[in-house]
C-alpha cells in the first residue's frame, strides 16, 4: 500500500512521535522512510550574517535527518534524509511530488512557543495541499512537556 513515507522533522517531540508511527508503518509495508528538514527562509530574514545562519540551520537539519534515518535503519527499515530551504509547506509538498511519496506522517506540533504554532500551521497547510494522505500524530503529553 505504501512504498515511500515522508516524515518532516524539526527534532521536536511531535516529530519524534510522527517518526515512530512512520517507522511502524514502513515496517508493515516494507516501505522507505524519508525524513525532511526544511530551513524556513522567511524566519531567517535578510540581515547580515544570514548565510552563516542558513548554514547553521542546514547543519542542524542534516543532523536531525540523519538521526531520523538512523533510528529507522535501527528498526530494520530503509531510510533516507534530505534538507531543503524555502517555505516549509511548499518544500514538503514539492518533495512529495518529486520523490513519489505515498504518505506523509507529521506531528501536530513542533517545538515550543512560536515554533510550535508555526509547525501547526505548516501541518495544516500540508493537509490541505498535498495530493497524498497525511497522517497527523500527536506527541504524548509527557513528551510534549519535555520538549518545552
Amino acid at each position: 500500500m505504501y512504498e515511500d513515507i515522508l516524515v518532516p522533522t524539526d527534532g521536536s517531540a511531535g516529530a519524534s512521535a510522527a517518526l515512530a508511527e512512520a517507522i511502524e508503518l514502513a515496517g508493515e509495508f516494507d516501505a522507505t522512510v524519508h525524513s525532511l528538514y526544511v530551513v524556513d527562509m522567511a524566519s531567517v530574514g535578510t540581515e547580515v550574517g544570514t548565510v552563516d545562519l542558513v548554514e547553521s540551520f542546514e547543519r542542524m537539519g542534516e543532523e536531525a535527518t540523519e538521526a531520523a534515518a538512523a533510528r529507522a535503519r535501527d528498526a530494520g527499515v530503509a531510510a533516507t534524509g534530505a534538507v531543503a530551504t524555502g517555505s516549509p509547506h511548499s518544500e514538503i509538498v514539492d518533495y512529495v511530488d518529486e520523490a513519489g511519496i505515498d504518505l506523509v506522517v507529521m506531528g501536530t506540533h513542533g517545538r515550543t512557543g512560536l515554533e510550535r504554532y508555526l509547525l501547526g500551521s505548516v501541518t495544516e497547510k500540508v493537509v490541505r495541499t498535498a495530493d497524498v494522505p497525511v497522517l497527523t500524530v500527536r506527541a504524548d503529553e509527557d513528551e510534549s512537556d519535555e520538549a518545552e
